[in-house]
């Protein structure tokens, strides 16, 4: 039970159970080196601080009171105050030495250097209450037989100073001792500690490797075969909850796949047979297309005779035989005649819209500032005739075929000439602003203009808007502009905002920036 529990639980849920334990360990080891090496420090603060301090003023001490007793003898035999000096010199070194010796033990806090040094005032008072104060004040009055004695009481006080040395030295052999365990004891805490991380690290290693690292290798191996082609491969793990997991998802993700990529193989092969269908129609329509174009060529190139004739022998009787019969035939040679001129109209026109494109002499610079003045000089007398005005504002150099840009100037002007309100003399402006790769040029006019629902159809060949005998034409002329704009790469619009009038966008391609 507790085995199944055991894999149940996730690689993160084991990491951090291990992290825990190995944490637990590791704070008490470093919770015991730092206790240990406070009492370290602290032993060594002894050492150095103030056993070392104390020996050394012990050892002065000895020389202070070696001093003292060299001072009477020689005060003694000299009986010269100037060799008195050692002593008193001797006497203030003295209560130095035992004053720092003093502090330096109540800082360390021990009972016996503190009772030695009870000894070594008691021993020191005692020579000099019986032996040096009695020989100065004998020398002093002549009694040199004073002096002689004291070598006992001295020999104790130079013992009571050896038993002070011998007590600091021993506190200082205890605080060696206390330090050398500390710093073993670290030392083993130090050991204790690599083996733990070094326990936890291959715990961690081995973790990683059975519950991550092979049963990564083996899914990506499964995936391998998957994406190789091998769809029905059900992919499976055996590491921790994690990848059991992502391997369920990652085999729901093949299943999935699997699935689409049949719907998609089998969409393919209806878009395969789709496109070859369509590729079959594109071809037979451009074919189409080509001979539809070509036959409008031929057939506009070849009916300009017949019609020539025709057009001729009916002007012919319309001049010669005019008022010889009755008013009937007159009307009906004026009808052939019309007709005849109509007709020639339309094939010429047909015969122009044939030809755009296909006879090219490729693009050129061209400047509109240089080709409009041509064009509104060719409609000059139409101009003049309807009192109108055509205004050209700064016009841009294109890329593009200057005939074809001449024709469909001519055409857009011609329009707002012919479409003009009545007794309202037209005004047309030409303009152009910049956008992108592109000039938009503009041709806008005050004349009838073109109703909202009319926009899709006026650039539809032979589509008229109006009577034939209210406006003349064949009804092509905007859509040999259309075309035009077309085949140099931009699109034409019908403006519907304008209040009054019409008013024509189309794009035409920039000349690249040097």
């Amino acid at each position: 039970m507790s085995r199944v529990s055991l894999s149940s639980w996730t690689l993160r849920r084991r990491v951090a159970v291990l992290f825990v334990i190995a944490g637990i360990l590791l704070g008490g080891i470093g919770t015991t080196a730092a206790v240990t090496a406070v009492d370290s420090n602290d032993n060594l603060d002894v050492i150095l601080n103030k056993t070392g301090p104390m020996r050394i003023a012990g050892q002065e001490l000895y020389s202070a009171y070696l001093d003292q007793e060299t001072g009477i003898r020689g005060y003694a035999l000299s009986r010269s105050d100037q060799n008195l000096q050692p002593y008193q010199k001797g006497l203030t070194t003295e209560r130095d030495l035992l004053a720092q010796i003093e502090t330096l033990n109540d800082a360390a806090g021990t009972a016996a250097i503190r009772a030695d040094l009870a000894l070594v005032r008691q021993r020191a008072a005692d020579w000099r209450q019986n032996v040096a104060e009695p020989a100065i004040a004998a020398t002093k009055a002549g009694d040199p037989a004073g002096t002689t004695a004291g070598t006992a009481q001295f020999d104790a006080l130079r013992t009571a100073v050896n038993q002070l040395q011998g007590s600091i030295l021993t506190l200082r052999n205890k605080a060696v001792d206390a330090a050398q365990q500390s710093s073993s004891v670290l030392v083993t805490l130090v050991i204790t500690a690599a083996v733990i991380i070094l326990l936890v690290g291959t715990a961690l290693l081995v973790l990683l490797d059975r519950l991550v690292n092979r049963p990564v290798t083996e899914l990506a191996a499964q995936v391998r075969q998957v994406a190789g082609g091998d769809y029905q491969r059900p992919i499976t793990s055996t590491g921790s909850p994690e990848l059991r997991r992502l391997a369920t998802d990652v085999d729901g993700m093949r299943r999935q796949i699997a699935a689409e990529l049949t719907e998609v193989r089998e969409a393919r092969a209806e878009v395969v047979a789709i496109n070859e269908e369509l590729q079959a129609k594109a071809e037979e329509l451009t074919r189409s297309n080509r001979d539809l174009e070509q036959f409008a060529y031929v057939a506009s190139h070849d009916l300009q005779e017949p019609l020539r004739k025709v057009a001729s022998f009916c002007q012919l009787l319309q001049r010669r035989y005019a008022g010889q019969m009755d008013e009937r035939a007159d009307q009906y040679i004026g009808f052939a005649v019309d007709g005849a001129q109509r007709m020639q109209r339309l094939i010429n026109d047909l015969l122009a819209f044939s030809r755009i494109g296909r006879i090219t002499a490729g693009f050129k610079q061209v400047d509109l500032a240089k080709v409009l003045p041509e064009v509104t000089s060719q409609l000059e007398a139409r101009t003049a005739e309807a009192d109108g005005t055509v205004t050209l504002a700064d016009l841009p150099v294109v890329e593009g075929e200057e005939p074809l840009l001449t024709t469909l100037f001519a055409n857009l002007i011609g329009n707002s000439l012919k479409f003009r309100r009545p007794d309202v003399p037209p005004v047309i402006t030409v303009s152009a602003e910049r956008d992108g790769d592109f000039w938009k040029i503009n041709v806008r006019d005050n004349g009838i203009g073109i109703e909202r629902e009319f926009a899709d159809k006026v650039f539809v060949i032979f589509q008229r808007l109006h009577p034939r005998d209210a406006y003349e034409g064949t009804g092509i002329g905007l859509a040999i502009v259309k075309k035009i704009v077309e085949y140099h790469g931009g699109r034409i619009w019908l403006d519907l905002d304008v209040a009054q009038g019409s008013s024509i966008w189309f794009t035409m391609p920039a000349v690249p920036e040097s």
